[in-house]
């Protein structure tokens, strides 16, 4: 059991690590030159279509709206998207992919269905599905976790 703890941990560790310096690696090309890991996963999130509204594209990234705030001002100022008020509430601050965040989005999940894509090629029906109960059993660790540790302050996050 020992054996099979430090293989998980290390392998878990290792995975992490891997996945987000090649996917920098990956996704900043010639093109993308001016966006940083971050800046793809705002884009991510934003997503393709008519927009969405900063507290919910906060909520997705499990920050702050002050500091995705910031990343929205880089992104917009090096047009990747743009910012527009709420027709109904103009308080309400919506934000949409541009032309060239669009590129951006398609470029990234391109990467992530290249990676998806490489485990499914190597793997059969029952490995498919013990994968699927594994990571799900990761995805119900990390948002226990989080609410165990979330600032007394701030109410959990909510996922779908």
């Amino acid at each position: 059991m020992e054996d099979a703890y430090k293989t998980i941990n290390d392998t878990l560790v290792s995975l992490i690590n891997k996945i987000w310096v090649l996917e920098g690696k990956a996704i900043i090309t010639e093109e993308f030159r001016d966006l940083t890991n971050n800046d793809m996963h705002v884009i991510e999130a934003v997503g393709q279509g008519d927009g969405a509204n900063m507290s919910s594209i906060a909520r997705k990234l499990d920050i702050t709206v002050g500091s995705l705030t910031t990343a929205m001002n880089s992104l917009v100022k090096k047009k990747y998207v743009e910012r527009y008020r709420g027709e109904e509430d103009r308080r309400v601050v919506f934000v949409k992919l541009t032309e060239k965040g669009v590129r951006a989005y398609v470029h990234h999940e391109d990467y992530h269905r290249q990676m998806t894509q490489a485990i499914l090629d190597r793997l059969e029906g029952e490995e498919i599905a013990v994968l699927l109960k594994t990571l799900d059993t990761l995805k119900e660790f990390f948002a226990s976790y989080q609410k165990l540790n979330a600032p007394a302050d701030e109410p959990p996050v909510m996922t779908g």
